[in-house]
């Protein structure tokens, strides 16, 4: 072995600890590069297989109530491969051993499965048969929740009427890898179930022989779906459509693609962050290292090492800690990417799993974080190059200071000899001060982000749950009632107060943009569901004109003042002009808001209510919810409690997972 080689294991076991810090931080960086790739990868790939087999659709619309003659017309439409008619409708569930009301979205199986869109996989059991109107296919998500088994029986409340249902299947399907039920936030298993059953059946039930209220379609490869949506939209006005969208706006394929957009910035924003914190510690360290070595260099120098060698064996030095770095960082990296994968693939309800664990993830991490090792060494290597070794075997000139600006501190402030020292340092070298400062601060940054996560979600929950949405539960309607439903909400067993909302489907333009989003009306003495400005102050709602959010705001190009075209999309259909009265702040997805009274003006078909906002007796809520079973109108309820235990418990874990704490110790934090 060389000389320098064994000076170099030597300078290593002498400062084991230095060098090990310094390859944890580096490893973090590889680590998290690694981790966000593999699992932003496999969960990419795995979807895309997943919509590709099983023919997932690109285009969705609903409608009141269409003739199944319109298929061939929506077939025939430029861009469009597969078209399938569909019947789906919201059902209320009465499930042993639950109180709560479950929501379910019960939707059709054609008779000719051959060239099937959104096809089922099938876990267990089988589809059911087309003349048995009991049997029922249930996502696995919802079975897992209840222990339910092929064989079990559930009760359902379709138009009307109870019905009891047999399970025979139980399946996965890539429309439902987010199952979320009307209302909530995040998916609960045990409060939403998606149901399949036969065309044939769910005609019967709900008046639909020989007509559809769903379509689904896949679009040739390149087509534009602004185009088809265009045209398909044309078709299903008159039948009581309420816009097309494409799978960009689809609620499950919308939630997963956020989650990939966050991985993909992980793998961006942090690992250059734990790059630069190593390069300032391997700069500094190097810096000390060879101000303490400089007569070693000098006599190196003039027994005939040259300049070149010399650098070398500290580049080695550095490059072995970046090595130790790169291997822990690959191996922690690929742990924690297979957890976050399957995590994930658990959490969005995958029938397989694609894990990519690609060479080129690890060759960028690895040569990102050497030349970061590097690039943080260069400065004082070269130092060593320009150094004569007369001058080098001598101790180094003291540093000059200047009587500048400590000089006039120290007259007018009773500092300490050590803080005017500081002081002095830190002016003498202004750039290693900075650097140094720079180095704490972006480390100091990494904690505070990941420990912020927790007071964020919490203040999140607080404004959402409990200033905005002070309800305790939401009751949603099948259809739009009159004003009256509201009354009849009211006498409902341990219902104390009740608050009336609406809401209409509505396409936003202003000048050349366009949205397509919900219109809420809420009366003007709101209580329990409010809406807050930036200050969390109530706002109360203009008689005349609508109220968006920044995001909407944003995407319109709109502010306070503007006027905007809206195109109901449901009911009386057609355009109106509105004044945007005021653009607020909202944590939670795109929000348009009126006053309800503005809101039926608009309508123009009197005074009604999609749903109620009730406040209730807790003792009495075993009869209130035995009451919500049975009442046929009701195609939904939204409990408060529920979503905000559910969503701190998916957050929580989330995050615990993200600061890396292995998935034992969830339970430790709550």
């Amino acid at each position: 072995m060389r000389t320098l080689d064994r000076k170099l294991l030597r300078d290593l076991r002498r400062m084991w600890a230095q060098a090990l810090a310094i390859a944890l931080v580096m490893a973090s960086g590889a680590a998290t590069f690694v981790l966000a790739s593999g699992a932003y990868r496999s969960l990419d790939e795995t979807r895309r297989t997943y919509y590709e087999r099983y023919r997932f659709g690109e285009v969705f619309a609903e409608i009141k109530r269409a003739p199944k003659a319109l298929g061939d017309q929506i077939r025939t439409i430029d861009g469009v491969s597969a078209a399938e008619l569909r019947i789906s409708h919201l059902a209320l569930l009465d499930i042993a051993g639950l109180s709560d009301p479950a929501t379910g979205q019960v939707i059709s199986i054609p008779e000719q499965t051959a060239g099937q869109l959104n096809r089922l996989h099938l876990r267990s059991g089988r589809l059911p048969e087309f003349d048995r109107s009991d049997e029922v296919v249930v996502n696995e998500s919802f079975a897992k929740a209840h222990r339910l088994r092929i064989g079990a029986t559930l009760k359902a409340l379709l138009n009307g009427k109870q019905r009891t249902l047999k399970i025979v299947g139980i399946a996965l399907s890539p429309e439902f890898i987010y199952a979320i039920g009307p209302g909530d936030l995040l998916p609960d298993d045990r409060r939403f179930a998606v149901l399949w059953m036969s065309e044939r059946t769910l005609a019967g039930l709900f008046d639909l022989d020989g007509a559809f209220n769903a379509v689904s379609l896949r679009l040739l490869r390149d087509v534009r779906p602004e185009r088809v949506i265009d045209a398909l939209d044309a078709i299903l006005a008159r039948y009581g459509g309420t816009g097309a969208y494409s799978r960009k706006d689809q609620f499950s394929h919308a939630f997963l693609d956020a989650e990939l957009k966050q991985l993909d910035a992980l793998r961006r924003v942090m690992p250059p962050i734990f790059l630069l914190v190593s390069a300032f510690l391997i700069n500094m360290i190097l810096t000390r290292m060879i101000t303490l070595e400089r007569e070693q260099i000098g006599l190196l120098k003039a027994v005939g090492y040259g300049p070149l060698a010399i650098a070398m064996h500290y580049i080695k030095f550095v490059l072995a800690i970046a090595l130790i770095g790169i291997a822990i960082g690959f191996v922690a990296g690929a742990w924690l990417g297979q957890g976050m994968t399957r995590l994930y693939a658990e959490f969005f309800q995958f029938p397989f799993l694609i894990f990519r664990n690609d060479a080129d993830t690890y060759a960028i991490a690895g040569i990102v974080s050497t030349a970061a090792a590097v690039a943080g060494a260069l400065r004082t290597v070269t130092g060593i190059l320009r150094l004569a070794p007369a001058v080098a075997m001598q101790p180094p000139a003291p540093p000059r200071y200047n009587r500048g600006l400590t000089a006039h501190i120290h007259t007018r402030l009773p500092l300490s000899q050590m803080t005017i020292m500081s002081l002095r340092h830190m002016a003498r070298w202004p750039m290693r001060s900075a650097f140094t400062a720079l180095g704490i601060s972006l480390g100091l940054a990494l904690l505070v982000t990941a420990l912020l996560s927790f007071d964020s979600v919490e203040r999140m929950i607080d404004v959402a749950f409990f200033k905005t949405e002070r309800q305790h539960a939401t009751v949603h309607f099948n259809e739009a009632q009159h004003i009256r439903a509201l009354e009849s909400v009211t006498r409902l067993a341990g219902v104390m107060r009740a608050e009336p909302l609406r809401t209409a489907v509505v396409r936003l333009r202003h000048e050349h943009h366009a949205r397509k989003l919900t219109i809420i009306g809420k009366p003007a003495d709101m209580d329990l569901s409010r809406v807050l400005d930036a200050s969390l102050r109530a706002v109360s709602l203009p008689p005349h004109g609508i109220v968006v959010d920044e995001r909407v705001a944003e995407l319109l190009a709109i502010k306070r003042g503007d006027t905007v075209e809206v195109e109901v999309l449901e009911g009386k259909r057609g355009h109106r002009r509105v004044v945007v009265s005021d653009v607020i702040t909202s944590y939670l997805g795109l929000s348009a808001y009126m006053d309800i009274d503005a809101l039926h003006d608009l309508l123009d078909d009197g005074p009604r209510v999609t749903g109620v906002h009730i406040s209730y007796d807790p003792l009495q809520e075993p009869a209130l919810f035995a009451a919500i079973k049975s009442t046929p109108a009701i195609g939904s309820i939204a409990l408060q409690q529920r979503a905000v235990s559910r969503f701190r418990e998916t957050i929580e874990k989330n995050i615990n997972y993200m600061v890396g704490l292995p998935p034992e110790k969830w339970s430790s934090l709550k």
